[in-house]
């Protein structure tokens, strides 16, 4: 009796999103260690792999790409190693993700009396070329680079992140000689045709559209402040605690201060801490802050970190360093995604001076802007005179839903913010 093992997706690892089968890793039949990574899902906010529960053998698939997962679902079955009776395999062929007989599969093995035809005319193994993980997929689209360039060392000839970053260090050369272009008459030449190809949405993308027409046309009336924000103090003390950071293995970024400097103005302003009911401003004790991260034409995902007010800029660091990871290498859950209570947009790091209105994340009421950093000629007065100054700037925003807050809350919370940061150490 061989014993078997479910495939499933835990409840708390969906948290409520809808999730479809992307595509499975591996064929039926492969054998697979435990952890491995073998099916990928795709959620209306993540792109996530679902991992062998166990060391194994794929001998079932029960749902199939563009098929619905809902919690505890099988998706298959392994079948343990140690249990596998090698003399006792099915007779029937199993199929495989396209519906053909799986090459890999016992039942689909030569028998002994077919082994020498086998032998003279061998069956090409099956290739994994087209499975293709998210970080494979972001490197490819991010450096325009053709997958048929890169030599999969992975399972069957998968392409893995290790190989491109191989491919992107050491290039080949290939030199090919210039053909000459025929010449072409004036009747020879093409009608003139508007070229064209569709990209159909992800699911990712489809819900960006839905949440954004939704928050802004729907739901909540936007306004935009705009300050402007002296950044030296912050960026002296980064570059005196930067090194102290590294050598603990935290990346101390800008964004880090912007958290610590919101749970302040949040501190002086809760009404921005809150979500808005008909009946009432529902206030939250915890400040859960969710960062906007781009994942280039993939879209927008926001990793919280949670509890920030109970953090020290250290900790902080180090929780914004683990989910910001975690969002470009694609291993997002939909828990690092829920229960935040407000977001900060750093746009400013692709070189946006400031974008208004910067659309609410619902149900928040508000969302913080960090245009780009640049230095700027400002004028201050020094011993009652009027003295010019280069100093590092940047306009920060708040976008505020005016059925929650108003602009005296929403300017006392960018005064307490801007404050803090430009009087940091101070």
């Amino acid at each position: 009796m061989q014993a078997t093992i479910d495939i499933t997706l835990p409840a708390d690892q969906l948290e409520g999103t809808a999730a479809k089968v992307s595509h499975w890793l591996i064929e039926n039949g492969a054998t697979v260690e435990e952890g491995e990574p073998i099916l990928e899902l795709e959620t209306d906010k993540v792109t996530m792999e679902v991992c062998a529960p166990a060391s194994g053998r794929l001998t079932e698939i029960r749902k199939f790409p563009g098929d619905d997962v809902e919690p505890e679902t099988v998706l298959g079955k392994l079948t343990a190693l140690d249990a596998i009776d090698n003399t006792a395999e099915d007779t029937a062929p199993a199929l495989n993700i396209t519906g053909a007989i799986d090459p890999f599969h016992p039942a689909a093995q030569p028998s002994a009396v077919e082994t020498t035809a086998v032998e003279e005319t061998p069956v090409e193994e099956e290739s994994a070329r087209h499975l293709i993980g998210p970080a494979v997929r972001r490197l490819l689209r991010e450096n325009n680079l053709d997958i048929a360039r890169v030599q999969g060392t992975g399972r069957h000839g998968r392409v893995t992140r290790d190989d491109v970053l191989a491919y992107l260090k050491n290039p080949p050369t290939v030199q090919t000689p210039a053909q000459p272009a025929p010449a072409i008459t004036p009747s020879q030449q093409p009608p003139s045709t508007l070229e064209s190809k569709e990209i159909p949405h992800t699911p990712m993308r489809k819900a960006i559209a839905k949440h954004m027409v939704e928050s802004l046309l729907h739901t909540s009336p936007h306004v935009t402040s705009v300050f402007e924000m002296d950044m030296s103090n912050i960026i002296e003390h980064r570059r005196w605690h930067k090194k102290e950071f590294a050598e603990e293995g935290v990346n101390l970024t800008f964004t880090a201060y912007f958290l610590a400097a919101t749970v302040k103005a949040m501190q002086a302003v809760p009404q921005m801490n809150a979500r808005y009911h008909e009946h009432a401003l529902e206030l939250f004790e915890d400040i859960n802050i969710g960062v906007g991260t781009a994942l280039g034409d993939d879209g927008l995902v926001v990793p919280v970190v949670e509890q920030v007010q109970h953090k020290n800029l250290f900790k902080i660091a180090q929780a914004l360093q683990v989910q910001t990871e975690k969002a470009r290498a694609g291993k997002l859950t939909p828990a690092d995604m829920k229960n935040g209570t407000f977001t900060i947009s750093n746009h400013g790091v692709s070189g946006s001076l400031f974008a208004a209105p910067i659309i609410i994340n619902q149900p928040q009421v508000a969302i913080l802007g960090i245009g780009k950093l640049e230095k700027r000629v400002v004028v201050r007065e020094v011993d009652g005179k009027d003295v010019m100054e280069i100093k590092p700037m940047c306009y920060v925003s708040l976008s505020i839903d005016h059925r929650a807050v108003d602009a005296f809350q929403t300017n006392r919370f960018l005064s307490v913010f801007v404050e803090t940061i430009e009087n940091w150490g101070h």
